[in-house]
């Protein structure tokens, strides 16, 4: 998705051009539950950083800080506002009120592994603040949660695009990250589809 409204030739540009900024408020942005670039972009950092355009620390001191407060962005908007929104959507779908409480239990449920390991998940990412937000996770406990996911993710994608681009091919890189995302993605949305199977199953019984 990310490739077919920005080229990857136009977010190097961008990245060597603006830099440090470019790669702060790109995951801002994404985090916030914007769909840019966000995670394209620091790869392009750690890259641009393994050949000695830009400096490794400061990457992921970017991404990490844009992540955290990107994510926080996400969180209020959907502490704010988010319930209200899911209650309009769900009614302009059908979609029973009390299924839409049932899903914001569950992740209230498991919100605190899905701030963390969401970073890693294509989609999750982008909707884990809003979603922690409208579940009404303590800030506190979101705060940290979100700290160590972005640390975590940060560490795992500068570190794979410093190393790996000096091996392989900047494009190849971002292909092989995308399908990891869009795999992960799929194997939550199986892991939640057996947990809504297995509750129907045994409520029916």
């Amino acid at each position: 998705m990310t490739l077919d409204f920005f080229s990857l030739e136009t977010l190097e540009a961008v990245a060597q051009h603006y830099g440090y900024w470019a790669i702060f408020l790109g995951i801002l942005l994404e985090n916030t539950g914007i769909p840019l670039p966000g995670e394209t972009l620091t790869l392009v950092g750690g890259f641009l950083a393994g050949s000695g355009d830009l400096q490794v620390r400061w990457v992921l001191l970017s991404a990490l800080f844009g992540a955290i407060v990107g994510d926080s962005f996400g969180y209020w908007i959907g502490r704010r506002g988010g319930w209200a929104f899911v209650l309009r959507m769900g009614h302009l779908f059908r979609i029973p009120e009390e299924s839409l409480i049932q899903g914001r239990e569950n992740f209230a449920n498991n919100a605190e592994k899905a701030v963390i390991l969401g970073r890693f998940v294509t989609l999750l990412r982008i909707l884990a603040g809003p979603l922690a937000g409208i579940a009404e996770m303590p800030y506190g406990r979101f705060l940290a949660c979100n700290a160590l996911g972005a640390l975590l993710w940060v560490l795992t994608t500068v570190g794979i695009a410093y190393f790996a681009g000096q091996l392989i091919s900047l494009s190849l890189l971002v292909r092989w990250v995308a399908q990891f995302g869009a795999l992960a993605l799929l194997a939550v949305a199986i892991w939640l589809g057996s947990l809504i199977w297995l509750e129907r199953s045994s409520s029916g019984s």
